[in-house]
């Protein structure tokens, strides 16, 4: 289907008033920036799910959308009004290796003006071939968007900033991998799909004014603000710094690994975005790898802030010569900019811990407190949501929750100094469990669980497990309802837990 042959079918939209207010702002830029893109059809498509809550944020009838019309547009072969397909043009470093990449299995309908006035991505993941695609067919399959879709859903309910997924329809076509698959298309949400990768891109590929207009586009959405300082291309880097540093912080708290933080993987506004082979840490071990691509534990738990550093160094490059017309002087301000990322990662983590614990103030011991429990957690295996769950309720004295790690001398030692690390805050036990049950999570996205939502779906087309999954993570901090089934860990196992690019 090309351009020309949807305008029948755009006018049945208008018509339908499914609630698309689509804008096109990125497609302004300069076409270095994106190729625009036509339809392809499918030969079945069906929902399998859809995202109502979200469909109402974004002011979509989440009924129409549901019809024949709806489906046709998520589907990828029919155009709401004013929508402008299009891939988008990046680069990025992968695993350390710059290259040439861009949008190759997915195209940007538009930009979803909400009710509220919110500007979001809507995004066809899985919806073919690009210019971007290389030797690639352009396709997904229903397991890997349905997983994004668990996954990103479940870091929105946990208060983590994220891409979000609206729906997943079914294309009836098969994907061919290692084995045959089932087709499916993913609508992504997402505050911008502008990444450290795009502008690695227009640094590459274009010139110093490409970069400027990129810079100016983002700023505009994403840090409006920024248009009174001095050095507005500074203070750039420097919300994307600060935003970065909060969002792996969080990661950490909850002990999500994203798995391939690739500099095309950075989203510029902050969102943890493009889930590939990431998962949730069972018991506490900070060398933790599940990607059967990181061979030598690149992106592991421990090394995430530390590649989220590598990763913003990528971007600061590319500022250089915007923020200074001398290049020393330039340099000299990005890498001071650069210098604030521990700092502000560590700040947000151990502020994070200390909520996590029910500590409401700072104090000097507060680190080595931390430190220790995490120390005794790695050397007993304990499960690291669990652990915050059973001190969150003070189960670690209670001997139905025995443990190895409870039962040691070293944990009951600790235990009586973070208790006396309570006591000296001043705070009272309802304010303490209050900050502690807003603070660790009952339930995240256990791997064995997703892929047991996965399976069902794929082998059996029992979609049952996954909306009960996806109800249960819709309330992860849920202390009224303990949920022991979605709590409890997997069994140990001689093969350990494997996830796989695919999304």
């Amino acid at each position: 289907m090309t351009l020309s042959e949807t305008k029948e079918v755009v006018i049945t939209m208008e018509k339908n008033d499914i609630g698309w207010n689509l804008e096109n702002s990125y497609a302004e830029l300069p076409g270095l920036f994106y190729t625009p893109i036509e339809l392809g059809t499918v030969s079945a498509p069906k929902l399998v799910i859809l995202n109502r809550l979200l469909a109402k944020d974004l002011g979509l009838d989440a009924e129409a959308l549901r019809g024949p019309a709806g489906i046709n547009i998520l589907a990828g072969q029919a155009l709401p009004a004013n929508a402008k397909p299009i891939a988008q043009a990046y680069a990025g470093h992968q695993f350390g290796y710059f290259t040439m990449l861009g949008d190759g299995r997915a195209m940007l309908i538009g930009e979803q003006i909400t009710p509220a006035g919110e500007r979001f991505d809507i995004q066809l993941k899985g919806s073919g071939r690009t210019p971007y695609s290389r030797s690639g067919d352009g396709k997904a399959a229903l397991g890997p968007m349905l997983r994004e879709y668990i996954i990103s859903e479940a870091m929105h309910y946990l208060g983590i900033p994220t891409s979000r997924s609206l729906a997943v329809v079914m294309t009836g076509d098969p994907v061919y991998r290692e084995k045959t698959l089932k087709g499916a298309i993913l609508t992504r949400v997402a505050a911008s799909h502008i990444r450290v990768g795009t502008f690695e891109y227009a640094a590459q590929w274009g010139t110093t004014a490409d970069v400027k207009t990129l810079a100016d586009y983002t700023i505009n959405r994403h840090f409006p603000w920024l248009q009174s300082e001095q050095n507005i291309y500074l203070g750039l880097l420097d919300e994307v710094i600060k935003a970065q540093a909060a969002l792996i912080a969080k990661w950490q708290l909850v002990g999500f690994i994203h798995g391939v933080m690739n500099t095309d993987n950075v989203s510029i506004s902050g969102e943890t975005i493009d889930y590939g082979p990431c998962a949730f840490m069972n018991h506490y071990d900070p060398e933790t790898v599940f990607s059967s691509i990181d061979l030598q534990g690149r992106y592991a738990y421990r090394n995430q802030p530390n590649i989220g550093l590598w990763n913003l160094a990528r971007l600061a490059e590319t500022l250089i010569p915007l923020v200074d017309e001398n290049q020393q002087q330039a340099l000299k301000l990005v890498e001071d900019s650069l210098r604030k990322f521990p700092s502000l990662y560590q700040a947000d983590w151990l502020q994070g811990m200390r909520l996590k614990l029910g500590i409401a103030n700072e104090g000097t011991e507060d680190e080595k407190l931390i430190a220790e429990l995490l120390g005794l957690m790695k050397q007993y295996q304990a499960d690291y949501t669990n652990t915050f769950v059973d001190l969150t309720l003070e189960r670690t004295r209670d001997k139905t929750q025995s443990s190895e790690l409870y039962e040691s001398d070293a944990f009951k030692d600790w235990h009586d100094r973070w208790k006396a690390r309570l006591e000296r805050a001043g705070q009272t036990d309802q304010d303490i469990r209050k900050l502690m049950k807003q603070s660790n999570p009952v339930v995240i996205p256990r791997n064995h669980q997703v892929e047991k939502a996965l399976l069902a779906a794929n082998e059996q087309d029992d979609f049952k497990p996954l909306q009960q999954l996806l109800a249960v993570l819709q309330s992860p901090y849920n202390y009224n309802s303990l949920n022991q089934e979605y709590m409890t860990p997997p069994e140990s196992s001689n093969s350990p837990y494997k996830t796989y690019c695919g999304t």
